[in-house]
């Protein structure tokens, strides 16, 4: 396929809600179809990320599981492929009822014989002893089965029970039923399927009646609802070495240690439990030859390195297949024909960059995908990647060595400059690609180029996007931004703050976005996030527009789960500042955030958490008091009001948080007047008639009384 001379680039289409800075003044359904954008643009972001930027992330938003979508929530994208999780197609479908089954003691001894400790090994245990139901939650890899299975050894239970991961938490309690240990491996969960601590106090009274233990391994998880998980460290590399090493050579096993290809192994930073095995087998296997040093040297980070060297630099390897190497790495745990497609369209930039005068020529058919991800080194698999329509099966696509990517795309773009006008064209091609997975895996290779040399990558990538009129671009950027402060590329949050004030509106209403995409993946910045954006509301003068951007942004920060209590807080203290555009940014966001029912939306964090907090009670009710009796915010927390209403409509722990939040909230006989009109002409969603827990609520108001509530026994 002859593919014409270039052209030049399209502008970006105009999205559906596109804030310039001289946009008209926004009306109620206007706020609240931007905040569902806002909302969606961050599950978006998250639900496409490589799992690698993500994995340990103390928090996150939307869906997302340490790295891992396990569900699908809404939003206006239109394909959802989730990280890492993979259903593999092995044979037929599971049965209806989870089944269990009793893990052969063999296989306990054979890991307790290699098994190290770790760092808060025995605080676990000494937890489950007591507990008799842990919760152990850490990033992939890091060894958390193994150290499930050996808690349970090393209580001496007669036996130890495998559930099946389909098991949901409701079912725990069923399924305790036999003495001894039980360990629920990498239990998924989601906005829809969360792990209560009711689901664990149910669990503990069976497994005292049975006299059991559990212990139940996740990823790190917003969605672990009243639960104290214990957070897996894994153990030191060189211990897990050792303990292999001498179980498989014995007594020689210091001396091996001291081998300077096993030194440099070491050295090169924290190897998972899984990996410093393999190495052990490699090193059992030493002999002195020149062929086991080259097996240890070849090991590890190191071969990864030289690997992505050899491919970039050898001058026999083709252009289309280097092209379609470094699409793999932006597009790596994504479907392979994804990855194929746009990798031929990096092609044609190469061909062009190093070829001007010859058009570039693409097969239209040529090797089969396995045979080019053979390769690349890389693997296929049938895996079932969720959408919004329900699982769709697809070959995916994935490097065989997990640093390969980052390696990759840093090494293509730090030791390969003068493919920099290519790469920059073919990323600013996918930033404006129809597919939300497509956009996101741009910003994310954004990020890691940004990681490795930030000035340049600002400069050809991430300002060009940050300043256009288009509203895809800048959320490009913003995602950039965001990502690359996961990364912990240096200079990202100054840059950012810098922004917050710049004069241009578009790098400003960039950096506000990024802010609030920001908070919820790193709840450690939620503060700064704040006092950023509250500086910029500070300074006045921003557009309808750029306003209502840092209101969506400011909002977003309340959907950081732990954190919520403490940006209530700030918010309330906004409250006396000063300024009058900081009083009312505060009240704004804390509308915005109330009017939204989704799962997980701050209603149901407060009915199910925050209100048996007492400062929080307090933060919520007086900001719900000020927002009510603000003139400009009056209509806006009505309508919030009745969201909730609606919702404790079907809910019965939402409705039990209004009954006492509402003598909170009246002060004076027209507050009093205000909210007994509100509920006694509230109508059905569908205009249907005023629903019941609204008369209930009349018949609380009219009763008055209702203390803040206090936090019930955990016992």
């Amino acid at each position: 396929m002859t593919v014409p001379p270039a052209q030049a680039p399209a502008p970006d289409p105009a999205p559906p809600h596109d804030p310039r800075p001289d946009a008209d003044a926004t009306g109620p359904d206007d706020e609240r179809e931007q905040s569902r954008e806002a909302r969606a643009a961050q599950r978006e972001l998250v639900a496409h990320t490589p799992g690698f930027i993500l994995d340990g992330s103390a928090a996150v938003g939307g869906s997302l599981v340490g790295g891992a979508q396990h569900g699908v929530s809404g939003g206006t994208a239109r394909d959802v492929f989730m990280g890492r999780t993979e259903i593999h197609h092995h044979g037929p479908s599971s049965p209806a009822a989870p089944a269990s089954g009793r893990i052969p003691g063999t296989l306990l001894e054979t890991l307790a014989a290699v098994f190290v400790d770790g760092p808060v090994f025995a605080t676990a245990l000494e937890r489950l002893r007591e507990e008799r139901v842990l919760v152990l939650s850490g990033a992939h890899a890091t060894g958390r089965h193994a150290a499930a299975l050996m808690l349970l050894h090393r209580l001496g239970v007669p036996a130890v029970h495998a559930l099946a991961t389909e098991t949901s938490p409701a079912e725990l309690g069923a399924r305790l039923t036999a003495p001894g240990g039980h360990v629920l491996r990498d239990l998924p969960l989601s906005r829809n399927r969360p792990l209560r601590d009711t689901h664990l106090y149910a669990a503990r009274d069976q497994l005292r009646k049975a006299d059991g233990y559990l212990v139940v391994t996740v990823e790190n998880s917003p969605f672990q609802l009243g639960t104290a998980p214990c957070a897996w460290v894994p153990p030191d590399p060189a211990d897990v070495l050792r303990a292999h090493l001498t179980r498989l050579r014995g007594t020689d096993t210091e001396e091996l240690l001291a081998l300077s290809p096993v030194r440099d192994f070491l050295a090169r930073g924290a190897h998972r439990p899984a990996e410093a095995a393999g190495f052990a087998r490699v090193l059992a296997a030493y002999d002195g030859s020149a062929d086991a040093v080259s097996r240890l040297a070849d090991f590890g980070q190191a071969a990864v390195e030289q690997q992505c060297r050899e491919w970039l630099g050898d001058p026999d390897t083709a252009l289309r297949d280097k092209a379609f190497l470094v699409s793999l790495a932006v597009f790596d745990r994504a479907p392979y024909a994804l990855a194929a497609e746009l990798a031929d369209r990096l092609f044609v930039h190469f061909q062009r960059l190093q070829h001007p005068e010859e058009p570039p020529d693409i097969p239209l058919f040529g090797p089969a995908a396995d045979v080019r991800l053979d390769r690349a080194r890389a693997a296929g698999e049938l895996c079932d990647v969720e959408t919004e329509w329900g699982p769709v099966p697809q070959l995916t696509a994935y490097f065989r060595k997990e640093g390969m990517p980052r390696v990759l795309l840093t090494e293509v773009w730090t030791g390969h400059p003068s493919t920099r006008p290519a790469l920059v064209a073919w990323l600013r091609e996918l930033a404006r690609d129809g597919r939300p997975v497509v956009r996101t895996r741009a910003a994310a290779a954004t990020a890691l180029l940004a990681r490795a040399d930030l000035p340049s990558a600002v400069a050809l990538l991430i300002d060009g996007w940050a300043v256009s009129k288009s509203f895809g671009p800048r959320v490009t950027a913003a995602n950039a931004l965001t990502l690359a402060q996961l990364l912990d590329a240096p200079a990202v949050l100054r840059l950012l703050t810098q922004w917050c004030t710049d004069t241009h509106w578009a790098r400003r209403w960039t950096a506000i976005r990024a802010f609030g995409l920001l908070a919820p993946l790193r709840p450690g910045l939620a503060a700064p996030a704040l006092g950023a954006l509250a500086a910029r509301a500070r300074a006045g003068n921003s557009s309808a527009a750029e306003a209502d951007n840092l209101i969506q942004s400011t909002a977003l920060l309340l959907s950081v789960g732990v954190r919520r209590g403490e940006m209530l807080a700030e918010l309330v203290r906004l409250l006396h500042h000063d300024t009058a555009t900081v009083r009312a940014l505060a009240l704004d966001a804390f509308v915005r955030a109330c009017d939204n029912a989704e799962e997980g939306a701050l209603v149901e964090w407060y009915a199910e958490h925050g209100m048996y907090e007492a400062d929080t009670a307090r933060d919520l009710a007086a900001l719900w008091r000020t927002a009510l009796g603000d003139r400009a915010h009056t209509r806006g927390a009505l309508d919030a009001l009745h969201t909730w209403v609606h919702l404790a409509a079907r809910r019965a722990d939402t409705e039990h948080a209004l009954r006492l939040l509402l003598p909170a909230l009246v002060v004076t006989a027209d507050d009093h007047k205000r909210l007994r009109h509100e509920l006694h002409t509230l109508r059905a969603p569908d205009g249907g008639p005023r629903p019941p827990v609204a008369d209930r609520l009349l018949d609380v108001l009219a009763h008055g009384g209702g203390a803040l509530p206090t936090q019930p026994s955990r016992s």
